[in-house]
């Protein structure tokens, strides 16, 4: 089964100063981090502020998706972290 996206959810980690988004292959819940620098260079903003973290999240979902699946498929890891080189 493919890794899906079917919660719209996400939060931002201040600590890790990331967005947190979950995926699903099957049963198994995958859990991804996208850092603030790499939806910066999505979004060209020069805030890392929560609320301009996630608005570039929900702007640009469907290719932080298709990123989340490409490193996915890269080999199984607890927590998947995507970084500005993962969205190019």
């Amino acid at each position: 089964m493919p890794l899906e996206f079917p919660n719209p959810s996400r939060s931002f980690d201040e600590v890790r100063k990331a967005v947190r988004f979950v995926g699903h292959d099957g049963m198994f819940e995958v859990p991804f981090f996208i850092q603030a620098d790499a939806l910066a260079s999505i979004d060209r903003r020069p805030e890392t502020a929560e609320a301009a973290c996630l608005a570039a999240f929900d702007a640009a979902r469907h290719s932080i998706h298709t990123s989340a699946r490409k490193l996915y498929a890269g080999g199984r890891r607890t927590i998947y972290t995507i970084t500005a080189a993962d969205m190019r």
